[in-house]
């Protein structure tokens, strides 16, 4: 998996045939400047974008590869032992409203270089049925988060954040709640000369600016009825620029920028799922102290935890999530949920190359 916020790549080797699924390895591979830059470029409108886009397509899928074989190597797996790669790819454009969306990856190379079928290409087949193409997680989550006992909610604080909501009987909900990271790690790396801030320690310095807060809160994309997704194209510095942020103090932008997530999670989770008492974090967010505390003064009387109590580190779960989509697809089996992202039914999801 390698998401929004454009730091790398998470690969997990995932035994499916225990139960419960076990993880039975995990490796992290940061990505190069030049291919962070040039995924960063392509989320925009530049020159010669279909050659920029292929060749990085197979810089991507070189990195792919590389974690790939550095994962099994650090299991002690051959490659003939694994059924399949599942890889996402990475997002330069994300425009379901003109019937699109664009993960760049080179699958085909990305076989030839493992030896292993791989399956990629998984939200194109949604969007083609009338959805958002997003998020594709909720099915997961309820395949491995679901309780008969407990009204959970799952929140994914990726670039951008997201729910499921899983009541113990009823259908499955989700939708893309809005900004996770995505601003607070472009101001950190603007003001602060750090890729990100660091359990949130710069942010809990300043003090949240109300007016700018309740601006940020007036964007119509909160507001929005589900199903809805969202990205770069929406939420980026051009966004936070149209604040005027910088006739404000650094650190009390990004303490408002945190406290802009908390508050758009609590206000989904209060809006949509106000009855779930169980809230599971995962992402590179649920590892923000900051944020953590922030959402727990926001949503009192109910239960914060990470995903790693139920035996998936929360960094993890989303790559552990295209494993188990790659596994679906290969078993011809639906991917999404058409109650999440709108489309006009169940779909078998991801292209498949072959070992």
């Amino acid at each position: 998996m390698s998401g929004t916020s454009l730091d790398g790549v998470d690969a997990v080797l995932v035994d499916f045939q225990s139960s419960p699924w076990r993880l039975i390895a995990s490796h992290s591979l940061n990505y190069p400047h030049e291919i962070q830059a040039e995924a960063l470029a392509l989320n925009g409108r530049g020159d010669d974008e279909l050659e920029r886009a292929a060749t990085l397509g197979i810089a991507l899928s070189q990195c792919y590869a590389d974690a790939t074989q550095a994962l099994l190597a650090s299991a002690g797996i051959d490659s003939r032992a694994v059924t399949a790669i599942g890889c996402h790819g990475q997002t330069v454009r994300h425009r379901p409203d003109r019937g699109y969306t664009l993960q760049v990856i080179n699958g085909a190379a990305l076989a030839e270089r493992t030896g292993i079928c791989t399956v990629c290409d998984f939200r194109s087949r949604d969007v083609a049925a009338g959805g958002q193409g997003a998020p594709l997680v909720p099915a997961f989550h309820a395949a491995r988060f679901r309780s008969s006992g407990a009204h959970r909610v799952i929140v994914n604080i990726g670039g951008i954040a997201n729910l499921t909501d899983l009541p113990p009987d009823g259908p499955v909900s989700g939708f893309d709640i809005g900004p996770g990271n995505i601003l607070l790690d472009g101001w950190a790396q603007s003001h602060h000369r750090a890729p990100f801030d660091r359990d949130g320690a710069w942010a809990a310095s300043g003090q949240v600016i109300d007016p700018l807060l309740a601006a940020f809160l007036a964007e119509p994309y909160f507001a929005a009825r589900p199903p809805k997704s969202t990205g770069r194209e929406e939420f980026n510095r051009d966004w936070l620029a149209r604040f005027a942020p910088e006739a404000h103090e650094a650190a009390d932008v990004q303490a408002t920028l945190a406290e802009l997530t908390a508050a758009t999670v609590s206000g989904a989770i209060e809006t949509h799922c106000p009855s779930a008492m169980e809230i599971l974090l995962c992402g590179g967010g649920a590892q923000n102290s900051d944020l953590v505390r922030r959402l727990a003064a926001r949503l009192p009387g109910r239960t914060l935890r990470d995903t790693d109590e139920l035996g998936v580190p929360s960094k993890l779960v989303e790559a552990f999530a295209f494993a188990w989509l790659a596994r679906e697809a290969l078993a011809g089996r639906p991917g999404n949920v058409p109650s999440v992202t709108g489309a006009s039914g169940p779909r078998v999801l991801g292209a498949i190359y072959p070992r």
